[in-house]
Formats: structure tokens, sequence, C-alpha cells
């Protein structure tokens, strides 16, 4: 059902301008491929095209426990993911960069200073899932 939907939203987003990656603020909560020092961390590679790519990520994130992808379009995903202790909200905005084949990405928690690494221990794991995708499509 949630594929349904995401089908749906992605054909009404179709014309909207891609968004950006808003910064971090100065607080150790947040990893971003924009980010600066502690809180820069690579973006997602893919071959193919990004339509694949988006397919793929999508895949990945309805399996994910505590996951809600919020808004999506051809080229962008707006996730929310709940942590497993305290369920407190981390939100992530994913954007597909069809000319350098990434994605690019920010995570950050909604409330607190720390959040122990837990968005970058996130995005590394999302990370090893949507290359070991890659490698098997291949």
């Amino acid at each position: 059902m949630q594929s349904i939907a995401l089908g749906l939203l992605m054909v009404l987003a179709a014309d909207s301008a891609p968004p950006t990656l808003p910064p971090c603020q100065r607080t150790p909560n947040c990893v971003s491929t924009h980010g600066k020092g502690t809180q820069a961390i690579a973006p997602f590679r893919y071959s193919g095209t990004g339509k694949v790519a988006m397919e793929r990520l999508v895949a990945i994130l309805e399996k994910m426990p505590r996951t809600t992808v919020i808004s999506a379009s051809p080229t962008s995903l707006t996730v929310e993911f709940k942590t497993a202790f305290f369920r407190f909200t981390d939100d992530a905005i994913f954007i597909i960069d069809d000319r350098t084949k990434t994605i690019q990405f920010r995570s950050a928690s909604r409330v607190g200073r720390s959040d122990l690494g837990v968005n970058r221990r996130r995005m590394e794991k999302l990370r090893e899932s949507f290359e070991r995708s890659d490698r098997s499509e291949k």
C-alpha cells in the first residue's frame, strides 16, 4: 500500500523544483553530504538511472523498522525515522543527483544535542544495503 501512495506522490510532484539540503545546526546530531568536519558523510553512489536508484532506495527504506516516507518526488525523498529506545524522531532528506550518479542526503535529530552517533550509523548501514543491492542487480 505504501508503494502505491509513493508512486502517486511521485507523479503529482513531478513538476516540483528539486529540493536543496538544509545545513546542519551546530550540534553533533546531524550528518550531511554537504556537512563540514564531523558532520560530513559521503553520498551514496549508484550506476544506472536515477529512477532505478530511487526505486532501490525506497525498497530498502520500506523494509526498515520505524521508518516512514513523508513525501516523494522523482528526485527526492523526505523520511522520518523513529529511534528504537526512546522513539525520538530523526528527519532525513535524500536527493538524487543523476548528473554525478550520487544520492546526497541530510539526517538529523529533531531534538537534543547529541544522538550518540545514531544518524551516522543509520546512514552507513543504509549505504551498505544500497551498495549491496546495486551489486546484486549487475
